[in-house]
């Protein structure tokens, strides 16, 4: 006897809003499908933590997310992000007021400036170099940073014409950014931010 598997079910974007399993875990919304996405490793969440200090000296604390914001883009099916840090637009941070949820849907202003902190492994890097890239460009967001520890390089991706153009940093290359025109941070100091004992300058 034949059995056949049984179809896939995948959620709109008001069905995912609406999604609750009763668990703490978080997800993103790919093509319709619940991802979960596993918790980061140790220098990962230090690296972000690190870079969310350093943008709190130039950006308004009220305009900073780490890691719970969410941003809907396009994809064959329904699709939403999760980025480990967003810097909004004064637009982006308005269209969230008195909301329940901080998810900036398509109809929403995007936000100005988004980062991912590329974890290890194949899946992870295509999904940040590549599936993103075109997602946030497509979302008309001003600038997108991939921080690789791996590599040791950052590459800062700004709009253009509706598409991204890309540099890449390293060593003791500073970041460049149209958003904070006057970040003052190196790569190689991106490493180091908050650690419990710095090296000696």
């Amino acid at each position: 006897m034949v059995t056949t598997a049984p179809a896939k079910t995948f959620l709109t974007f008001e069905e995912y809003l609406a999604y609750d399993d009763g668990s703490d875990r978080r997800y993103e919304l790919v093509d319709g499908e619940l991802v979960e996405m596993p918790p980061e490793s140790p220098e990962n969440n230090q690296i972000a933590k690190g870079l969310l200090f350093e943008l709190a000296k130039y950006v308004p604390l009220a305009l900073l997310a780490h890691k719970d914001t969410e941003i809907e883009v396009s994809g064959r099916r329904a699709r939403c992000r999760v980025p480990d840090l967003l810097v909004h637009s004064e637009e982006s941070l308005a269209a969230l007021a008195g909301a329940s949820r901080a998810t900036l849907t398509r109809d929403m202003p995007p936000p100005a400036l988004v980062i991912e902190v590329v974890s290890p492994g194949i899946a992870n890097r295509h999904r940040d170099y590549r599936y993103k890239h075109t997602e946030y460009a497509a979302r008309g967001i001003a600038e997108y940073w991939i921080v690789d520890p791996e590599t040791r390089q950052v590459t800062v991706c700004q709009w253009v014409d509706g598409q991204y153009e890309d540099t890449v940093l390293t060593g003791s290359a500073p970041i460049t950014s149209t958003v904070i025109p006057n970040f003052k941070l190196t790569i190689d100091q991106l490493w180091t931010i908050g650690q419990t004992h710095p090296p000696n300058p």
